[in-house]
């Protein structure tokens, strides 16, 4: 089903970034954040399939995953850039 799917992924977001924070180091950190950033892109999908389906109508919840998308993208960019000085 769409929502166990969703459930999944949605929930290991919140649970790879509390991860990050007891990292051992940095590269464990930016490892944490991109298989949340992983998990967010798949949440996405399903967000987008269960609005596109017809089960729910409200497009909230789809933006505010993109925009958790790009916190990532960019906590991963700047964590990387900060590695390498």
């Amino acid at each position: 089903m769409l929502t166990n799917q969703l459930i999944r992924s949605g929930t290991s977001i919140g649970a790879n970034i509390r991860e990050a924070f007891y990292a051992h180091g940095k590269a464990d950190f930016i490892a944490k954040l991109q298989i949340a950033l992983k998990e967010c892109s798949e949440s996405k999908y399903w967000l987008e399939l269960i609005i596109e389906s017809g089960y729910y109508e409200d497009n909230t919840i789809l933006e505010l995953c993109i925009e958790l998308k790009k916190m990532l993208v960019s906590s991963i960019n700047t964590a990387n850039s900060n590695e390498k000085t």
